[in-house]
């Protein structure tokens, strides 16, 4: 399966889904040979002992100070968390050639139909890490659920192998020789839910909705394997947007002596007149999203839902030496179909959110939640378009807002250099 089609909505697709959704009620490449002998990632430049790749960035100031973790492996669901562990020390991830991407299987990892799934891993000769969480949908009702995927096959070709930020012959790509992790989307809760077991109506059988388990699991041996890593890049598209900057918070703690950037494509956490508190709620009553929240982030967690926007502003504070930011176009059909789903406090869905009101939602975000400390959030909002991702296709390279090149913001985001472009 052409991974392209997980995440991204075809208009036709987009347009049959908003049909149904009228009578919907809401339910709830190979490289050269290491020159190390053992094979070991650690004797490599892979696991960024000592970089020696000519592009991306250095991490030349320093990054958060190291905070131990808070997790109280308590949910506010009922059920028992996946204990973050205190040292990420499961073990290393297997060694391949430079260039060439590969499967590492996780068999205790979980998709929402209960198969197990993994991680797909690109070893490079960069001086970075990025992991990626892919998108693709979410399962909060029988409509959302049936277009959603709930398993993973592994052994699709990666089809966006050379394509934006996975281009690793460009140079255009400031990450083109770095490793990437690419996390598989199979849960329906933007990568973030902790319960088992689930019941949605209008769905067969039952949901795991356990991402936020299985990104515990993956962490354990990507950290370890890329401990020495100078530059991290925490992003993803969609849903994996949110789940970026959802588990943004524990990668930096993981990697404290790291620039860690997070880029946050098309998944923007909006404020509650937009992305309606009654949403939210139904989101965390799913999928347990509470638990994979930082349990600091006292705004986060409001009684009556709503808190994800708090999120970024949370990101801002508590990481002021790090550097932030999130791209998305201010009509986004895709996004303002899901969100569509909070209108007139969660009734049986009729329309999208209207593209004003989305607008004013991202520059309400911009100026209001994530302006200060100035300098640690950035910004690139793609005027009047509707469109939906931009760091996988074509658009990565030839999309410009106010005379500057999206690739090229990219580049100064990661150089700690950017700055809100946009309306």
């Amino acid at each position: 399966m052409a991974n392209s089609s997980r995440i991204l909505l075809t208009s036709s697709l987009l347009l049959s889904m908003q049909a149904a959704a009228c009578s919907e009620p809401v339910a709830g490449s190979e490289g050269e040979p290491s020159t190390s002998s053992t094979g070991d990632p650690d004797d490599t430049t892979t696991a960024g002992e000592t970089p020696t790749g000519t592009s991306g960035v250095t991490a030349d100031t320093g990054p958060s100070e190291p905070t131990p973790s808070t997790s109280s492996g308590t949910s506010t669901t009922g059920e028992d968390v996946m204990p973050e562990p205190e040292v990420w020390d499961g073990e290393k991830l297997p060694w391949e050639e430079f260039g060439r991407w590969s499967w590492v299987p996780f068999p205790d990892s979980q998709c929402r139909d209960g198969s197990s799934t993994g991680i797909w891993l690109r070893y490079g000769k960069g001086p970075g890490l990025a992991i990626f969480f892919e998108g693709g949908g979410a399962c909060f009702n029988a409509l959302t659920c049936a277009n959603n995927d709930a398993s993973f096959d592994q052994t699709w070709w990666f089809g966006w192998d050379g394509m934006g930020l996975f281009d690793a012959d460009s140079t255009d790509n400031p990450i083109h020789d770095w490793n990437i992790v690419y996390v598989p989307y199979c849960t329906g809760d933007v990568h973030a839910g902790n319960r088992t077991d689930v019941e949605v109506p209008g769905v067969e059988g039952l949901q795991q909705f356990v991402g936020y388990r299985n990104v515990t699991a993956f962490l354990d041996r990507i950290v370890p394997t890329f401990k020495a890593a100078p530059n991290v890049l925490v992003t993803g598209v969609s849903a994996g947007g949110f789940g970026a900057g959802i588990h943004y918070d524990r990668i930096a703690r993981a990697f404290p002596d790291a620039r860690v950037t997070l880029l946050d494509d098309s998944g923007p956490p909006l404020p509650s007149d937009v992305l309606a508190p009654c949403l939210q709620q139904q989101w965390g009553d799913l999928w347990g999203l509470e638990d994979a929240l930082p349990v600091d982030c006292d705004d986060c967690f409001p009684s009556a839902g709503g808190g994800l926007v708090n999120l970024a502003r949370y990101l801002g504070e508590k990481h002021p030496k790090q550097h932030l930011g999130l791209v998305s176009s201010t009509q986004d059909v895709t996004i303002r179909f899901f969100f569509g789903y909070g209108e007139d406090e969660c009734m049986p869905k009729t329309i999208n959110v209207p593209a004003g009101d989305f607008e004013a939602g991202l520059v309400d975000l911009r100026d209001n939640y994530v302006a200060e400390p100035a300098g640690v959030w950035s910004t690139y909002l793609v005027g009047g378009s509707g469109d939906h991702v931009w760091t996988v296709g074509p658009q990565f390279s030839n999309t410009y807002v106010q005379g500057v090149r999206f690739v090229d913001w990219f580049a100064d985001l990661l150089a700690g250099e950017a700055g809100h472009v946009g309306p």
